[in-house]
């Protein structure tokens, strides 16, 4: 599908108004400094041993209430290990992070070593109980919630304004789940204004910092979570995706993070939530540092609803069919593939080759070029039931008074508006997608043919390769230049399709690589094996603030 004149025009004149946008936030006077003193590029790397165990071994060692020696990283003392210390450790690191990177934007601190009590108190009451596992496959361990979600006690705004004095009275389902299985939150994270930008800034709890590079963006709309993560101040965070929410955050920030397929988790207790067609496309999802830690996470978060997976099936990597894709095929409104990621790419597809002896098939999907147009088209069609997808302005109101984007540009252009610019766009440009709506509705075909082609290629047995990102984390305030750079997580929200954000190193300014992972419907046990596999083979996380 061609792009026409007028379309081919209106990218450029879109292009044109963020690089002003760009400039004129370039023109804004930066923060006042306090005493000089040399600011740090990234944040220091942990020192507690127990911070650097994934979730698993760490509900292990508290079931076993000794420490188990370990063959590998920081050497952690025979001796026990209670609840309440682990999550003073976590405590102590947040205190220490989250200054430099304003991750967490309300912490539950005394809340959470309350509950640490209790756990350490069920474990000397409960001796020999070969049912903890079963009952309690989390049990003590620290995890942080996007602020999106409910958590009782807790501000939920996500960065809205008018929000500001809002506070959740229960648990979002998954929240809930997490907290029966025995895991307990430390606090909720920064997220983009009502969820709906790929760098998580807002007027209420301002901006976060990516730990690995301070001037660079965590990703949106769960980038509190990867940046906390990443920092090491949590071990399993709880993600939104609607447009890559979950995988960007996670690839930005260097840890996994999965996009369930459509329907298996809840997104009850979350705002914004999902109505009209959107219900198929918004996804709830694990985001952890640890590959291992991914599939437990997802089996609570899932509930009843993993029945409707197969991870209780074993996969054998040697028989999966791969295929892999460099980029979407060249769209006009997207930033080429760095070649830092295509070279990482490559060192992926060679060591499935060399290590597995399988062979990995390069595919070249027409249709991928068309991701941005695609993806906006289905968001904004009708449902089964005729019924609209929500207003973006009305979301920024919330049903109160009606939000007019032309007027907060001005406000903002004076430093008046309550309201983020990417947010104010958002506003202005929602209704061109409804200016030319047969060429919507081919769009919306379209999205319904690739869908198809998509499971017809992955099939029981397939994984596609392809870029989390055209780019590494980029530089605060920049995605305004990129605007629609997000299509290459989008497009699988509207596919309906399982994906999971695999970090594949750092890269040479320091910054984390990735790969995004890709199969059929259902089919999550094979992206989650593989992610486990390239963990072993790529190193995972890595420790921010080394040198």
């Amino acid at each position: 599908m061609a792009l026409s004149r007028a379309e081919r025009c209106l990218v450029l004149l879109l292009r044109l108004l963020s690089r002003a946008c760009l400039a004129l936030l370039a023109l804004l006077p930066p923060p006042r400094a306090g005493p000089a003193r040399a600011a740090p590029r990234a944040v220091p790397p942990p020192r507690r041993a127990l911070l650097l165990l994934p979730a698993r071994r760490l509900a292990e060692l508290l079931r076993a209430r000794q420490r188990p020696r370990l063959t590998a990283g920081p050497a952690v003392p025979r001796a026990q290990v209670a609840c309440v210390e682990v999550v003073e450790a976590y405590v102590e690191r947040i205190k220490e992070v989250n200054p430099l990177i304003n991750a967490v934007v309300k912490d539950r601190f005394e809340e959470a070593l309350q509950e640490a009590r209790q756990v350490d108190k069920l474990l000397a009451e409960s001796p020999g109980d070969d049912c903890l596992e079963e009952k309690f496959p989390l049990l003590g361990v620290p995890i942080t919630v996007k602020e999106a979600f409910s958590l009782y006690g807790m501000p939920n705004t996500s960065g809205l304004v008018n929000r500001r004095n809002v506070i959740a009275t229960s648990d979002a389902t998954v929240v809930s789940r997490l907290k029966q299985a025995g895991a307990i939150p430390l606090g909720v994270t920064n997220c983009s204004e009502l969820c709906m930008w790929y760098e998580s800034s807002n007027r209420v709890y301002g901006r976060t910092n990516n730990p690995y590079d301070l001037q660079r963006i965590v990703g949106g709309s769960s980038g509190g979570e990867g940046s906390v993560l990443a920092a090491a101040g949590s071990v399993v965070g709880v993600g939104s995706d609607i447009g890559g929410s979950i995988r960007m955050p996670a690839f930005f920030n260097g840890v996994f993070g999965h996009k369930p397929t459509t329907g298996v988790v809840p997104n009850d207790g979350q705002f914004p939530n999902a109505q009209g067609v959107r219900t198929s496309y918004l996804c709830t999802g694990p985001m952890c540092r640890y590959a291992e830690d991914l599939e437990p996470v997802l089996r609570v978060m899932a509930g009843p609803g993993v029945s409707k997976l197969k991870l209780n099936e074993k996969v054998s990597l040697e028989k999966i069919k791969f295929h892999c894709m460099d980029h979407d095929g060249g769209s006009i409104f997207v930033s080429p593939v760095d070649k830092e990621i295509l070279q990482a790419q490559k060192k992926v597809v060679e060591h499935l080759e060399s290590d597995l002896g399988v062979r990995v098939q390069h595919v070249a999907i027409h249709k991928m070029k068309y991701s941005f147009q695609i993806w906006s088209a289905m968001m904004s069609s009708k449902d089964s039931e005729g019924q609209e997808a929500q207003r973006f302005t009305d979301l920024l109101g919330d049903h109160g008074k009606p939000v007019w984007p032309l007027w907060e540009l001005v406000k903002w252009l004076v430093g008046m508006s309550s309201h983020t610019l990417p947010a104010i766009a958002l506003g202005l440009t929602e209704k061109l997608v409804n200016l030319n709506l047969s060429g919507k509705a081919k769009l919306v075909s379209m999205g319904k043919s690739l869908q198809e082609e998509m499971e017809a290629l992955l099939g029981p047995d397939g994984v596609l390769l392809y870029p989390s990102h055209p780019t590494i984390a980029p530089k605060h305030h920049s995605p305004i230049c990129m605007p629609f750079n997000f299509a290459y997580t989008a497009i699988f929200n509207v596919l309906g399709l399982p994906v999971t954000q695999c970090p594949l190193g750092l890269g040479r300014e320091g910054l984390p690589l990735g790969i995004q992972l890709v199969a059929a419907s259902y089919n999550d046990h094979l992206t989650l094996a593989v992610a486990r596999y390239l963990e072993k083979a790529f190193g995972g996380w890595v420790l921010p603030g080394e040198v």
